[in-house]
């Protein structure tokens, strides 16, 4: 062989070896926010998995949440069959479009793919990921508290190797709990933090630790989706951004990798200060729950009880808050309890209605469904009126749960707790409708649809009345007044911009509606326009939790998702006092008169205050 013949075979041997990647090199496939469920994005995943199929050089593939557009389990199921064609292992975990809008509440994602969260070690690299929340409420993130006991033990075990976290979110103020898991994570060799969920590629830094946001495989404005191609190596972690089919981009982002060092440095957590404000408010007793508390209260003179995502119906002694009873269903609950004549009824995620003796736990009877419930009982004149994921609601009797009718003609699935007058059972569903039903025999007596889409359903808002008239707030931001009788809209109006919360005054004069941005507003219930009453500037800045404002003694109580309640005047919306409970969501809040309340936050503390 002459000297060109050499000379050609040694540059291709360099370019080979260059374009190939070395033994302790790892590279893989980052790729997020699918939403299966929207306009093309299962043509998108697709073409993503055929083209990482046609890479030999990728090892794994990370998929890191809003898996489906609205957590449906069609669209989860969708998703999962077309990852399945891929021909390398890959690990998945949820977001907040998985678990807020999920007909399961949060139990199909599991079932489906097999697990919430995931840990594996690739080379010398720990790899763990884990969900995000929120689950069945809206407001920001939250790692569920099963995911953060799951995560520190993990940790421990990883003995100072690198980590590399994944999460569906930014691990900063957009998660309520972001200081648990940053806290987590410092405990051990955390290398670097992965997140989807503001769909474009960014560099971050999480309290020192070097972050990467990652682009959204939704196309988008473009003609085809896309995701990031990772390589490690050299103790540096590489991003460049790969378009199915056509191009590897240039390497757009570089994390050094580095051994951890001590960091001296201060980094701002929740501040209770305010608390200091107003020190006639105290606390008379708190209860820590082992799980997270996604759902209200029912009281008695001597009970209170709720439901955690454990599954468990829990009976607290009222006075002193001690442990009186549990009793285990076999999924996550969100329902909120109903009492009613010595007897407690609510639903679990396993499917199923529990009727329970308030006094003791024991079970009474049970109804199975054939799917998971998320909503929420009310009872009236010895019937049970329940909602279900299957898009029916029903009655039942309290006395044995033999069933009175049932409406199966809806669209989309329930979560709220229905409203009962004389007449009708009033209601949303995430199909984008709102239905009141005839008492009587559950047949639709009128209907209002949203005409914006199924994510604007009026459906988390639990409907208040008034002087003949039915009042909701939707997702458009709308708050509307309807006929209560005929269904006719009297009046509908964005100035104030609500979403999902809507409350009412004891005397009934008024509706208290927490806009998205600051404020409360007063309405009048008689008006038949949108009459302002008063309004009051609070500064607790965006705001999207549900749960609805009370009135009690004059006084107004306003939960909210930075973990306060608002306490205001009830003539003229002033401030009486804000108490801060958490950094998590406020769960809806029960007045228990003479001064007294309880609450309850995401995060699972039951708390009893007294204030002056």
């Amino acid at each position: 062989m002459n000297n060109t013949g050499r000379t050609i075979i040694l540059i291709f041997c360099v370019l080979f070896c260059i374009a190939c990647k070395t033994n302790d090199e790892i590279r893989f496939a980052f790729v997020t926010d699918v939403h299966i469920g929207r306009d093309k994005c299962d043509e998108d995943l697709k073409n993503t998995v055929d083209d990482i199929n046609s890479m030999k050089d990728v090892d794994f593939v990370v998929v890191t949440g809003d898996i489906a557009n609205f957590g449906a389990d069609e669209e989860l199921q969708q998703a999962k069959s077309i990852l399945d064609k891929l021909n390398k292992k890959w690990y998945i975990l949820p977001g907040n479009h998985d678990t807020k809008w999920s007909e399961s509440g949060c139990s199909s994602f599991k079932r489906i793919f097999g697990t919430e969260h995931f840990e594996f070690k690739y080379g010398k690299y720990h790899f763990i990921g884990c969900g995000s929340g929120p689950e069945m409420r809206m407001g920001p993130g939250m790692v569920p508290y099963s995911e953060v006991l799951w995560l520190d033990s993990v940790m421990a075990k990883t003995a100072g190797e690198p980590v590399i976290y994944l999460n569906h979110y930014p691990i900063n103020e957009t998660l309520a709990n972001w200081y648990k898991i940053i806290d987590i994570l410092k405990k051990g060799n955390t290398q670097a933090i992965l997140c989807g969920h503001g769909h474009k590629n960014q560099l971050l830094n999480f309290e020192g630790i070097p972050g990467v946001m990652g682009r959204a495989n939704v196309r988008g404005k473009d003609e085809t989706g896309g995701y990031n191609l990772v390589t490690i190596k050299s103790d540096s972690i590489f991003f460049a951004e790969r378009t199915p089919g056509v191009e590897t981009h240039e390497i757009w982002n570089r994390i050094s990798l580095k051994n951890p060092v001590a960091d001296d440095e201060s980094y701002p957590r929740p501040s209770y200060d305010i608390n200091q404000k107003y020190p006639e408010v105290k606390e008379l007793w708190s209860l820590q729950d082992s799980s997270d508390i996604v759902s209200g209260m029912a009281v008695t003179d001597s009970f209170c009880f709720y439901t955690n995502t454990r599954g468990e119906i829990v009976a607290l002694n009222i006075n002193s808050g001690n442990l009186l009873w549990k009793y285990q269903t076999a999924g996550k609950i969100f329902s909120t309890p109903a009492y009613s004549n010595k007897m407690l009824v609510t639903a679990s995620t396993d499917g199923s209605v529990y009727c329970l003796e308030a006094s003791s736990g024991k079970l009474i009877w049970k109804v199975v469904t054939s799917k998971p419930i998320v909503a929420s009982p009310v009872i009236d004149e010895e019937v049970v009126y329940m909602g279900s994921s299957e898009g029916k609601m029903s009655a039942l009797s309290l006395a044995d749960g033999t069933l009175i009718w049932e409406n199966t003609t809806l669209q989309g699935f329930i979560e709220t707790q229905p409203l009962v007058d004389d007449i009708h059972i009033y209601f949303g569903t995430w199909g984008g409708y709102f239905y009141a039903l005839n008492k009587v025999d559950g047949t639709i007596d009128w209907q209002w649809k949203s005409m914006k889409g199924q994510l604007y359903s009026p459906a988390a808002c639990t409907p208040v009345s008034a002087h003949g008239k039915i009042f909701i707030v939707d997702p458009e931001r709308y708050t509307t007044a309807f006929d209560a009788v005929s269904g006719k809209q009297i009046w509908r109006s964005n100035q104030y911009e609500g979403r999902e919360s809507i409350g009412i005054s004891e005397d009934k004069s008024l509706i208290y509606v927490k806009t998205m941005r600051d404020s409360v507003v007063a309405l009048s219930t008689a008006a038949n326009e949108c009459k302002l009453e008063w309004a009051v500037n609070c500064e607790f800045g965006f705001e999207l939790d549900p749960a609805s404002a009370v009135e009690k003694e004059g006084v107004v109580f306003v939960p909210c998702d930075n973990g306060c309640i608002y306490a205001l005047d009830r003539n003229s919306g002033q401030i009486i006092w804000i108490r801060k409970l958490s950094n998590a969501l406020i769960n809806p809040i029960y007045p228990l008169g003479n001064s007294q309340l309880l609450a309850s936050t995401m995060d699972g503390e039951i708390i009893r205050l007294e204030y002056k």
